[in-house]
């Protein structure tokens, strides 16, 4: 699997990043009966978390791209904890949190940018259920922030 999703993220221009460093006292990610339960990772774009409010001078295509890149730092923490991307059995739920606007009411269209990535690196394996909510404020005033319950087979 890491190969096809190598492949995939290729076609896509896309680049795994290196995953995160915990910014608080948390681990970025904890196996556990079968799931691998990862902590909220934040979109990075050059190196620097993507910022601001939705509905407030970000647009929903930002949106969108900061929630992509918040789900490739969720891939790199799988990579990381898992040791490859072939443990990974399905994705089973993202939780998404949109920094927004008290107006913006969009936040599920936001979420589409990491759901969609996810159907398209791990196919069927990738349809997930999910939550998307609005927020006031996001940890260093992230635009979007995602957490995520993946099912992994045995090491």
């Amino acid at each position: 699997m890491t190969d096809r999703i190598d492949r995939k993220l290729e076609e896509l221009g896309l680049t795994l990043p290196q995953a995160a460093a915990p910014v608080a006292s948390y681990v970025p990610a904890v196996e556990a009966n079968g799931l691998l339960h990862i902590s909220g990772q934040l979109p990075f774009k050059d190196g620097q978390i993507v910022t601001g409010r939705l509905g407030d001078g970000v647009s929903l295509e930002d949106g969108q791209d900061a929630a992509q890149r918040c789900a490739l730092m969720l891939v790199a923490q799988m990579k990381a904890a898992l040791g490859s991307l072939g443990r990974v059995e399905r994705i089973v739920k993202l939780g998404v949190f949109v920094n927004s606007h008290g107006d913006f009411t969009d936040q599920p269209k936001v979420a589409n940018g990491a759901s969609d990535l996810m159907v398209q690196l791990f196919g069927e394996a990738g349809k997930h259920a999910r939550s998307a909510v609005g927020v006031p404020v996001l940890p260093l005033g992230a635009a979007v922030e995602i957490d995520a319950i993946v099912q992994v087979s045995a090491a």
